[in-house]
């Protein structure tokens, strides 16, 4: 198999990026969901219970316990962390030295802290996946860059440590699990929509923020969005088990599917950093052969292979030949693809019942356990064949130490993983082994392995939810008050928000699909709006201006529920369509008696004001005037300027480097580049010199 190096420094980048397009993101939205002012005060989250502090750290894991001793109250401990973490990702971006394990443990340890006191607004699954991902980049970073690599004769490279790719199949395993059970949910949820192959008919209007592609998207032909859910479930289902297949273009292919996919996802749907962090995962299946760091080696004059050797080749061909077959069989088959030559159509439908579905189910879940279980003990193998291949007793020695506890770590978060993925399958789950129970108990809490299964229902098959708010200042002539992202006017195009995530917005969807007592959260932004607090109305309008009540808070605020569709074709100036449903939130005002009670109900109410900090201090000044200087900016703007930002570095410093004279290093590695082909014989048969000077590389690694 070709070494993996490459897709581990594109993976800590990705990683990073995401990292840095969360923090962002979420830094801006910070005082109104959780400053003192805000919907959900996050100070009501840290309450001291009288245990001791390593104890109630352990409990629930967050920074932020530490942060009154700065002089900061909790929402600007947010702030900190989120500020800190947006630059420590974007210099892992930048420079490679910054790769580190110490960094990657800060920005997830930074991110987790976020989590234990976001409440509703980071309950999302791609929040989860950061923070296991994030954990994974932990293992897969060096804890110090290793030099620049010569390659052997087989296009490996020499000196690499034996455990290195151990962490990183971690990454391919969370991947699988990701992809599986977002297909496999959809068909358990017996959702009829997804049976019946319709599901793309709604998904484009329904969905929580759809772009303007999405509009063009919905109108495409019935048999096109049929022949597309069947194509989905195909790339959820069927492709993931070749992510651990022996045949390198295998995984190729299965790496294709799912850039397809995401990407699809990512022009018709704003769906924040979840499809670019899909892709990161994706680079596990990937390898530097395949990113070209061996074209150098494999463009010279080949020997003529042997008989056995082309024997191989030529039965791992038509291996391929029967799976692609296979895959094409089952996909036509199960789904009853019929070409209808006259309409120029494609018909399809689901050509299984929920029973057998279930029983194929209960069928494969335990060995596609085996098979992840097969693919580790290949890798572990594999490493420890790498080991026996180190020279020198005490770089074998410490390269074995790394071994163990890397080999250990990546068994036991296997081990761990397997709880939250037998989820889907409850009798394989109640069969499983306890000790996989009790271990994954014990971290459940840090968030290292969770359990997966997007667009498990389709909501909105009568039409869109959506909820809208108005104000009035005399209970008679009421105003809507309109948000940025989510669908209202009519009129106005669906934005492009991603990779930002406007998570006030995400929930009002959620909220839309339920009564209003279903969401807690949305009594508190009543409350806000009522007392006109800037800092919650920047998360509706970033410009106070297009606030219909800037100037005076509304004295009433009531909530409306309507259904949306996209408009047809033609409707010149009309991108929506909607109908009132019904009142979705009964007019209050300030001491009414229904808004008391509620806030009661739902603990919302501020019996204990928030702790004076001290004004005098530096660091809330200081984040007190970032604040102030990133007001005026929108959080998309924000993000896609860090995004131009660093792609301008990275440019900056391309040509640097091109026009840089080569090191005394990279001068001797190309001139060995250029000896005839009785030096990779040497390489092959090193000399007792030669492998003295690579006992010395782990050294300066060390």
């Amino acid at each position: 198999m070709a070494a993996s190096r490459l897709p581990r420094q594109l993976f800590l980048q990705g990683v990073a990026a995401v990292f840095m397009f969360a923090f962002a993101s979420f830094y801006k939205q910070i005082p109104g969901l959780y400053g003192a002012e805000g919907i959900l005060p996050a100070r009501r989250m840290l309450r001291p219970q009288g245990k001791g502090r390593w104890q109630q750290l352990w409990e629930m894991p967050t920074l932020l316990w530490e942060v009154p001793r700065l002089g900061l109250d909790t929402a600007q401990g947010l702030e900190l962390l989120s500020l800190l973490g947006t630059l420590l990702a974007v210099g892992a971006v930048l420079l490679r030295p910054l790769r580190h394990r110490l960094t990657y443990l800060l920005l997830w340890a930074a991110y987790l802290s976020a989590c234990q006191v976001g409440q509703v607004f980071l309950y999302f699954q791609w929040d989860s996946l950061l923070l296991e991902t994030g954990f994974l980049a932990v293992l897969v970073a060096p804890l110090r860059q290793p030099p620049v690599r010569k390659q052997d004769s087989q296009g490996r490279l020499t000196g690499a440590a034996p455990h290195e790719d151990l962490p990183f199949w971690l990454v391919r395993w969370l991947l699988f699990r990701l992809m599986f059970a977002s297909g496999v949910v959809k068909l358990t949820s017996r959702c009829p929509a997804w049976w019946g192959l319709t599901a793309l008919t709604y998904h484009y209007e329904t969905q929580c923020l759809p772009t303007p592609a999405a509009w063009f998207a919905h109108h495409l032909p019935v048999w096109l969005h049929r022949l597309s859910v069947a194509a989905t479930f195909l790339i959820e289902i069927a492709v993931p088990p070749l992510f651990f297949s022996p045949l390198r273009r295998l995984r190729l292919a299965a790496f294709y599917s799912q850039v397809l996919l995401q990407v699809l996802i990512i022009i018709t749907g704003n769906y924040n950093f979840f499809n670019l962090l899909t892709l990161v995962l994706c680079t596990a299946l990937l390898d530097d052969k395949h990113l070209g760091v061996e074209r150098d080696r494999s463009r010279r004059k080949k020997m003529p292979a042997s008989w056995p050797r082309a024997l191989l080749t030529m039965l791992a061909l038509l291996l391929e030949l029967a799976v692609y077959g296979l895959l094409a069989y089952g996909t036509a088959h199960y789904f009853s693809l019929e070409v209808d030559w006259e309409q120029r159509t494609i018909h399809s439908r689901t050509n299984f019942t929920f029973h057998q579905f279930s029983q194929w189910l209960k069928t494969v879940t335990l060995p596609t356990m085996w098979l992840g279980g097969a693919s580790l003990a290949w890798e572990l193998l594999a490493a420890l064949w790498r080991w026996t291949q180190v020279r020198g007793w005490l770089w074998k020695l410490w390269s074995a130490v790394q071994l163990s506890v890397f080999g250990t770590a990546t068994v036991a978060l296997f081990t761990v993983s397997l709880v939250p993925y037998s989820y889907m399958e409850p009798g394989t789950h109640g069969r499983l082994w306890t000790g996989a129970h009790r271990l994954f108990g014990a971290v459940e809490h840090l968030q290292l392995a969770n359990s997966y299964g997007l667009f498990r229902q389709m909501t909105g098959l009568g039409g869109r939810p959506e909820v809208v708010l108005e104000g009035s200042y005399d209970g008679n002539h009421w105003t809507e008050i309109e948000f940025m992202y989510k669908p209202g006017n009519m009129s106005r195009p669906p934005p492009i928000v991603a990779p930002h995530q406007p998570r006030l917005d995400w929930q009002m969807w959620f909220a839309a699909l339920g009564p209003h007592t279903h969401s807690p959260w949305f009594t508190g932004l009543v409350l806000r709006l009522l007392q006109g607090q800037d800092p919650v109305i920047r998360l509706i309008q970033d410009d106070l201006t297009r606030y219909p009540f800037h100037k005076q808070p509304p004295t009433y605020i009531r909530a409306q529920r309507y259904k949306y569709w996209f408009s047809q074709p033609g409707e010149q100036g009309r991108w929506w369509r909607r109908q009132w449903v019904e009142q979705f939130f009964p007019p209050v005002a300030l001491g009414d008696p229904t808004l008391d009670t509620l806030l009661t109900q739902f603990g919302l109410q501020d019996r204990s004001p928030p702790r004076p900090r001290s004004t005098s201090s530096s660091l809330p000044q200081a984040l007190h005037w970032v604040r102030t200087q990133l007001s005026s900016v929108g959080a998309p703007a924000l993000l896609w300027g860090l995004l131009v930002a660093i792609g301008a570095i990275r440019v900056v410093q391309g040509l640097l480097s091109a026009h840089s004279p080569p090191t005394g290093r990279e001068e001797k590695h190309r001139t060995a580049s250029k000896k005839e082909p009785g030096a990779a014989s040497e390489q092959a048969n090193p000399t007792p010199d030669s492998c003295s000077s690579g006992a010395r590389t782990p050294r300066r690694k060390k």
